[in-house]
């Protein structure tokens, strides 16, 4: 015969229930999920918290409980984006193997980066229209170490004699600009396609392709007809 207490809560199950960090947690991640859409569409300045707030399911005090302005929940948007970037493309930069292979993985990377989050370009616009300290701390935080990174990268690839030799400042701003573009004129892109949409699997694809060809007919001596 079962006793009562064999109903009650299995103390060794996996799911217990949710402690206050863990709503905490959801919390904010739902009101940075929600206001970089609002910043994407906006901008800092004609985004409306009240919308974000709305758009996370919680009242506006919970907003200015978890960033006490609209200015620090617009940093913290930029800083998570920027910092997840990072990570991944330092952990692939500063990888082993061939200085070509290697570059080829961070563009592949690069690129999947962007075109998973449709709202980066936007907000990289409107955080280099904006300028000030901010974007000043953004690049001393991020956009520095990766571009010290991928100048070694180019250099350890050209003593070894698989990339030509070139002006390394330019040739990382050409292989980003190849990978950005793209994307930040998404709306020019639709126009001139009558209407396809940038970001279909296809044309993603395509454009990635092309990218990565491009890049290796540029700069590699000896390039490879297939992408890698």
């Amino acid at each position: 015969m079962n006793h009562p207490a064999a109903a009650g809560p299995r103390r060794g199950s996996s799911r217990g229930p949710v402690t206050q960090d863990q709503r905490s947690a959801r919390t904010r991640a739902a009101l940075l999920a929600a206001a970089e859409a609002e910043f994407a569409a906006e901008g800092l300045s004609g985004a409306r918290t009240d919308a974000i707030a709305r758009t996370a399911g919680v009242n506006k005090a919970m907003l200015y409980y978890h960033f006490e302005s609209k200015q620090a929940l617009y940093e913290a948007v930029i800083d998570d984006h920027f910092r997840e970037f990072n990570r991944q493309a330092m952990a692939v930069l500063e990888s082993d193997g061939p200085a070509g292979q290697v570059l080829m993985q961070y563009v592949a990377m690069h690129f999947d980066f962007i075109s998973s989050r449709h709202r980066y370009a936007s907000l990289y616009q409107h955080l280099m229209m904006g300028g000030g300290g901010f974007m000043e701390k953004i690049v001393r935080r991020y956009f520095a170490p990766r571009a010290q990174a991928v100048d070694r990268l180019l250099a350890r690839g050209q003593r070894t004699g698989e990339f030509r030799r070139t002006h390394r400042t330019h040739t990382s701003i050409s292989i980003a600009a190849l990978i950005v573009f793209y994307f930040s004129a998404s709306k020019v892109m639709e126009l001139l396609q009558q209407g396809a949409d940038p970001y279909s699997k296809e044309n993603l694809r395509l454009r990635k392709e092309e990218v990565m060809r491009f890049i290796q007919f540029a700069l590699f001596n000896h390039p490879r007809e297939d992408v890698p």
